[in-house]
């Protein structure tokens, strides 16, 4: 009697794990099937074989590429490879340049730094760094924090930036110490005018209230709590790595491998080293305002919603014929990023450039959507076929061929620099001799913030150096009247400038002016910012 309610009971029990069995284990197996089918489903169908389109188009070796939606990381892949001729690939740990866009963790960092009541946004620079001195009194004494990482500080476009790049011997505290020199090119908060020099200034702040240096404070309260394991602070490293991108850039119409940029004077506008998988961490981060796995937060709500925040608008002009869809309605910048609508859409982004690498960072907050492009060729048209043509799967945009119409439009932009140099050439006064012979124009001249400028008679032709700067040195030619056109030595630097000479009365030299000669020069050869006066006639 016992035994036979005992096997009645087991009965039960095994038929029991057996319905389980049956019925949830496949429903499990289903889920899990689902999940990792999940990410490829929300992928537009076609991305990889327009990555691949985007860099045969634009000659780009390699590139990575991090999509984040919903809070997962749908992709973080590398494409290509590394280095132009060689066949190592491209991976979601190869490490880029990510350039400006280090100024939104700059940015963010101030914002921690903020939330425990170290700095104030709002209160003056000087409070926090006493010696800070601008060109303009008012100024020195009215800029804030927040003014620091939103380009209205007054100062013009990459003024001061020839401080750092070419790389030269000064660094960051005299760097700091010469911004006193630079005059502003507009009233201060009334011009939006992009500078990295600021963001300098504002990784002093943080050093000078929380006792680190700006990479260790990013490293310690940024990087690590995020898990971003392969990311430094100190592009210096690039050195240092395994799995890095070389440099490759268009020179002289070939795209070849150039000299990587490895100083680390400017850091904290432009000095992160990254890759995919840590950028989609980043994305993560931000796209859930500030919260982080494990229910953790590295910012609040409160700085969330202040760091996507506008602070000054830009003009808003016409987008090229070529790319209709990129009309905006509002256009700005908040705290080191970018903000503008997409198709309706608030987006924030921001792009990032050095010797060959540039790369795009975008933010779509309402629809959880994050995309991150670093490519390891300067070829701004490719991330932006690429992170354009992801938006518009997302939102379900109309079809647009942007591969096909950033060509056009590079094209075009070709086409008209090509036509004005052409123009330029044909004024040119070609039987115009200078005013003096040519060993007078040597001699040793300086500028205020940047510092001395030398040229030298070398008893055949002249040749200019920048004293401070090892790479811009080069022959001075002839143009016309007074203007000689500087081409450099290091055919690398892609800005040749013309160098302008005004006489006074008696014949002397008393003053000469630089410029550079190709509108698509980097703003950051601010040439045009110099003021040159003799100091002394130097012997032959």
């Amino acid at each position: 009697m016992g035994l036979k309610n005992k096997k009645s009971g087991l009965t039960s029990l095994f038929l029991i794990i057996f319905l389980i069995v049956f019925f949830l284990l496949p429903s499990f197996l289903f889920s899990s099937i689902q999940a990792t089918k999940s990410k490829t489903q929300w992928l537009p169908p076609y991305l990889d074989n327009l990555i691949f389109q985007v860099m045969k188009t634009f000659e780009v070796p390699g590139l990575s590429v991090a999509i984040v939606k919903d809070g997962q990381v749908l992709l973080s892949k590398g494409y290509g490879v590394r280095r132009l001729g060689e066949p190592t690939p491209v991976d979601s740990r190869t490490l880029f340049g990510i350039a400006s866009n280090s100024k939104f963790f700059t940015a963010t960092a101030l914002g921690i730094l903020a939330e425990e009541g170290k700095i104030s946004w709002d209160a003056p620079v000087i409070n926090y760094l006493p010696s800070f001195q601008l060109w303009d009194p008012y100024v020195t004494r009215e800029i804030t924090v927040r003014d620091l990482v939103c380009h209205r500080s007054g100062l013009g476009l990459g003024a001061g930036d020839l401080l750092w790049w070419p790389p030269t011997d000064y660094d960051r505290k005299e760097i700091f110490k010469r911004l006193r020199y630079i005059k502003p090119a507009s009233s201060f908060r009334s011009t939006y005018a992009y500078n990295n020099l600021m963001f300098l200034v504002a990784g002093e702040v943080i050093e000078a209230v929380s006792g680190l240096s700006w990479e260790d404070f990013v490293t310690q309260r940024i990087l690590e709590p995020l898990g971003m394991k392969d990311t430094s602070a100190r592009i210096s490293d690039l050195e240092k790595r395994d799995n890095v991108a070389a440099t490759h850039a268009e020179v002289e119409g070939v795209v070849r491998l150039v000299k990587p940029f490895l100083v680390d004077t400017i850091n904290p506008a432009g000095g992160i080293i990254s890759n995919a998988d840590d950028m989609a961490r980043w994305l993560k981060c931000h796209l859930n305002e500030g919260q982080i796995d494990g229910g953790k937060r590295l910012f609040s709500e409160k700085t969330a919603r202040e760091l996507a925040s506008m602070l000054i608008p830009r003009p808003i002009s016409s987008p090229p014929p070529e790319l209709p869809p990129l009309k905006a309605n509002f256009l700005g910048y908040g705290h080191g990023i970018g903000l503008r609508d997409y198709r309706g859409w608030k987006i924030l982004q921001h792009t990032g450039g050095l010797p060959g690498y540039v790369s795009q960072v975008t933010l779509l907050p309402d629809l959880e959507l994050g995309v991150v492009v670093l490519t390891n060729q300067e070829a701004t048209e490719a991330f932006s076929a690429i992170t354009y043509s992801i938006i518009d799967f997302y939102l379900k945009a109309p079809a647009f061929d942007w591969v096909a119409s950033f060509k056009k439009f590079k094209e075009r932009r070709l086409k008209e620099i090509k036509e004005t140099e052409k123009k330029t050439e044909a004024a040119r006064d070609l039987t115009s001799k200078p005013s003096l012979p040519l060993e007078k124009y040597a001699g040793l001249y300086s500028d205020d913030w940047y510092g001395e400028i030398e040229i030298t008679w070398t008893g055949e032709k002249l040749r200019l150096r920048f004293t401070h700067t090892p790479s811009l040195v080069g022959d001075m030619i002839h143009w016309q009247y007074n203007t000689f056109v500087v081409r450099w030595d290091d055919r690398e630097l892609r800005a040749d400038a013309y160098i302008t000479f005004n006489l006074n009365h008696e014949g002397a030299i008393e003053e000469a002016k630089m410029k550079p000669i190709s509108p698509i020069t980097d703003f950051s050869f601010d040439f045009q910012d110099l003021l040159l006066r003799p100091k002394k006639a130097i012997a032959k």
